[in-house]
């Protein structure tokens, strides 16, 4: 927890019944959360979050921004109560009373009071997801209290003792059918005759609600997880090289699975940064082919340039062609001397823009920390200043070829009479 999180007053939680308030790094929490500490006119959250589930956001009346301090958060207390505790049996089948104030009151009585002892907030290095909204956070002691809870409760006992049969419909599992009255017995009717019509609202809602349930989607329900078989598990890697030595590794077992005929034995999983990091990827590939577009055109007109210069080269130095071949220089000896000119360019004009670019780093990598943070941003590798070096050679060298080629060409005695 020190590691993801950075304590901002108070203590991390010792006991069961104690837990944290996160904000963010403003420190601020969302309406959200003050409506669910209670700090917060509900009725006016309420109304403005319906209005904004109709898409009626003008009509949604901004709050006033509410200040509290340290000492009116650390050491408050509100009770904690359980999935289970909020359903009554009606007849043969338990019906959510959690509208009822005078059950809901009943069953806060019987609850577990909960006491805010710490307020802390996501480092900056926190390879969790950084919640934006705060929120109450527990430990570990808290939630298997509420799993016990859970599972001493008469509605959990009676869902465990019969794993076929839906306690929410009376029926088993399986059969969506709606209620009607032929599906009653007499004593179910009389009980039914005897309910309020509020009760009576209550307990078809809670039936039709429950009608496609199932057995693991009941316990869920009531707040009852078995750790032997989560439904997902959460991966966090130090490095981008350990996050990729750990996708590996799920996809070998994948593959073994398959191969073994273990189907389902296979893990289905997301790379969540992985996703991310695709999606910035695409776009960083589309910006780099356009600018290696731009710039093989300016290699082509570059080499086209270079071409020309030496061709002049090679038409003002007509006479000196004439004088070497006539002391007896060969083609390949004119050839060489051009070849030469032409990579004594290459070689400085490949120098010349590394070197610029090396010293052009240190004030954008300057800027680009002072505006993001982010230092170093901006370098030349070593590998790529040798291979850029290489390429200008390369092109320079193919540029003046044929200018050299010309020029071996010549007719010595017509080039002697040149002028």
């Amino acid at each position: 927890r020190d590691r993801e999180y950075e304590l901002l007053d108070g203590h991390w939680p010792e006991n069961e019944d104690e837990v944290m308030l996160e904000v963010d790094d403003s420190g601020e929490i969302s309406d959200f959360t003050l409506y669910s500490l209670g700090l917060m006119n509900q009725s006016e959250l309420v109304e403005n979050y319906k209005d904004l589930q109709a898409e009626k956001t003008e009509e949604i009346t901004p709050g006033k921004p509410v200040a509290y301090t340290k000492d009116e958060l650390l050491g408050m207390e509100f009770t904690l109560v359980p999935n289970s505790a909020l359903y009554k049996k009606v007849g043969n089948i338990w019906v959510d009373e959690s509208e009822d104030e005078a059950f809901v009151q009943e069953a806060v009585t019987n609850g577990r009071t909960l006491k805010i002892t710490g307020i802390m907030k996501p480092r900056e290095t926190s390879l969790g997801p950084v919640s934006t909204m705060g929120g109450v956070y527990y430990d570990r002691s808290l939630e298997n209290w509420i799993r016990t809870e859970g599972k001493s409760s008469k509605i959990v006992k009676e869902q465990e003792a019969h794993q076929d049969v839906n306690v929410f419909t009376g029926r088993k599992f399986g059969d969506s059918a709606q209620l009607t009255a032929a599906d009653l017995t007499p004593e179910q009717q009389m009980m039914l005759a005897s309910l309020s019509q509020q009760e009576l609202m209550d307990y078809m809602a809670s039936y039709n609600d429950a009608a496609n349930a199932t057995y693991e989607s009941n316990m869920a329900k009531l707040g009852i997880f078995n750790d032997d078989t989560p439904t997902s598990i959460d991966l966090y890697a130090d490095t981008f090289e350990d996050k990729e030595k750990i996708g590996d590794l799920i996809a070998e077992y994948n593959d073994l699975q398959q191969a073994e005929g273990n189907d389902a034995n296979v893990i289905s999983y997301n790379d969540a940064v992985g996703a991310m990091m695709s999606g910035v990827s695409d776009i960083i590939n589309i910006i780099s082919y356009v600018l290696m577009a731009f710039v093989s055109i300016s290699l082509v007109v570059s080499s086209i340039m270079i071409g020309i210069i030496t061709y002049i080269s090679v038409l003002e130095r007509v006479k000196e062609i004439g004088i070497l071949r006539a002391m007896g220089a060969s083609k390949r000896d004119v050839t060489n001397v051009f070849n030469a000119e032409t990579f004594i360019i290459g070689l400085l004009s490949g120098l010349l823009g590394v070197g610029l670019t090396v010293l052009l780093n240190i004030p954008i990598s300057m800027v680009i920390e002072r505006m993001t943070g982010v230092a170093g941003i901006a370098q030349m590798p070593l590998n790529g200043a040798v291979i850029l070096i290489g390429v200008e050679l390369l092109l320079t060298m193919l540029a003046g070829l044929i200018p050299a080629r010309m020029a071996a060409r010549k007719d010595p005695v017509q080039a002697l009479r040149s002028e």
